[in-house]
């Protein structure tokens, strides 16, 4: 059966491959636009639905799509991708304040259809990320890098910016943008 990465996002890709080998991508292009009176599990569940959905739509046969969406969240403040460099500058420095903690929700959708039955499974996983004191100067040289464009917050902690994390409490693969664990128990359970 074909299984379909509904996200051009390389470390989806990467985080993927680790369950299957082989699996097409199709990009959903959706607008990754927040909904009012959501909580940030709910927008980062939402969000991975309607970009699974989209490609489920335009496909046909048995198939399996997988989306997922992840958002960074501090004090209930959901940080998406910076528009530009001051943009990111600013949400480095806001996960900065007060205990240096924030949050990192990604949010998973699998549609299945086989034999002309469809079954959807919607979740999330959540990571818990404490970053180390940053200074200006090495906020400048992580903005200068150029790795924040496309991530959530203004960082990825698999790159360069792995210096500045203290800890996490989860999945890391999670933080990185795919809760590989969850995926593979609903591949497995739908694969016995």
């Amino acid at each position: 059966m074909k299984v379909i990465l509904a996200s051009g996002s390389p470390r989806r890709k990467e985080l993927l491959k680790l369950i299957i080998p082989n699996f097409e991508i199709i990009t959903s292009n959706v607008e990754e636009a927040l909904e009012d009176k959501l909580t940030p599990r709910e927008q980062a569940e939402r969000l991975a639905y309607i970009k699974a959905k989209s490609v489920f739509d335009k496909t046909k046969e048995d198939r399996v799509i997988i989306g997922a969406d992840t958002i960074v969240v501090k004090n209930e403040k959901i940080y998406g991708k910076p528009k530009d460099k001051e943009n990111a500058k600013e949400m480095i420095k806001e996960l900065l304040e007060g205990d240096r903690t924030h949050e990192i929700i990604t949010g998973l959708t699998v549609i299945i259809s086989k034999d002309g039955k469809c079954r959807e499974y919607k979740t999330s996983d959540k990571v818990k990320v404490y970053l180390k004191s940053i200074s200006d100067k090495e906020i400048e040289w992580w903005i200068n890098i150029g790795k924040w464009t496309d991530k959530a917050g203004a960082y990825g902690m698999q790159d360069e910016f792995c210096v500045f994390i203290e800890k996490i409490e989860g999945n890391y693969h999670t933080a990185i943008g795919l809760p590989t664990e969850k995926l593979y128990d609903i591949i497995k359970k739908y694969s016995d």
